[in-house]
């Protein structure tokens, strides 16, 4: 982070808690941010359950809300969350289309046996009433893992395959899935796609609006680095972004990321997505949470 960074940063927080010390009713008239920055369950967990959260991030001038688990959750607390946002004008970011095994490794989708990309088509066909109960556009997909037994060529081509049936299911919903590059250095060993180069060429070979790349910038940093170039080059395949510091995948600010010049870059191409806040808290408790929301008010100042 350089001097300049710190200083905007440490002023956005002190006004921040300054902003806190004085009560909701005055923290409840923030003002909106100026991008769909998206927290999630977590990001306010001091206020309560996730709707009291949802309300605290509306107030704070949160425009937009992920959750990676909404498949997983009842019709029941979807439609709360659904009425929720609603009620506050929040944009419904990504949930989770088809959960992957970690500790498995799996699921692989490059292998000889198809069973497992049959069994990914039908979540994904399962999360289409979850989309529209959630007023959702988009769902997170990971590509798999890697088959060392089965050239990377054929790998590839299976999994555009895979995505562009993946594709032809949702299109005619006015959906899309966004594909997202994990990285191997730190999280997560043996993935098929690792870096934004990866997901663009997917992209390109599915050929579908609804088969996109989610540019998580945590894991291009990474991974691969060079953000700004690396956005560039993929653009016309981005479908979403988040954001998460490195080192600690924290919140902007806390690392060696420059978001400031990464919010500008977005300006610059009109993007008027959904940016996932895909990442934690550096503090634990209310301290953190204001640290959190003076943090993206000083990218969003940039």
């Amino acid at each position: 982070m350089t001097p300049s960074r710190r200083t905007v940063l440490a002023g956005a927080a002190a006004a921040a808690l300054s902003s806190s010390a004085q009560g909701q009713a005055r923290a409840s008239n923030a003002a909106t941010f100026s991008l769909n920055y998206a927290p999630h369950e977590g990001s306010f967990a001091s206020r309560g359950d996730r709707l009291e959260q949802i309300a605290f991030a509306a107030d704070q001038g949160f425009r937009a809300w992920e959750d990676n688990e909404a498949r997983s959750r009842s019709v029941a607390e979807q439609d709360a969350m659904a009425k929720a946002l609603q009620r506050r004008g929040m944009t419904m970011g990504v949930f989770v289309a088809s959960m992957p095994k970690w500790s498995a490794f799996r699921p692989v989708f490059g292998s000889d046996d198809g069973a497992e990309r049959e069994a990914f088509l039908a979540d994904v066909r399962a999360s289409i009433e979850v989309a529209k109960r959630l007023n959702a556009k988009h769902m997170t997909v990971v590509t798999g893992f890697v088959d060392h037994k089965v050239p990377i060529e054929i790998q590839t081509g299976r999994v555009i395959d895979l995505m562009r049936r993946a594709g032809d299911i949702l299109a005619p919903h006015g959906l899309a899935l966004v594909m997202e590059p994990l990285n191997t250095r730190t999280d997560h060993p043996n993935v098929y796609m690792r870096s934004f180069a990866a997901g663009y060429a997917v992209a390109r070979g599915a050929n579908s609006p609804a088969v996109k790349v989610l540019a998580d910038c945590y894991h291009e940093q990474i991974q691969s680095g060079n953000l700004i170039r690396s956005l560039g080059m993929i653009w016309d395949e981005v479908g979403y972004i988040q954001f998460g510091d490195n080192p600690g995948r924290k919140e902007p600010g806390t690392g060696e990321v420059n978001f400031n010049n990464i919010v500008r870059f977005l300006r610059e191409r009109r993007y008027g997505g959904v940016i996932g806040m895909e990442h934690g808290n550096s503090q634990a408790g209310r301290a953190g949470e204001e640290r959190l929301i003076a943090a993206y008010r000083a990218i969003d100042a940039a």
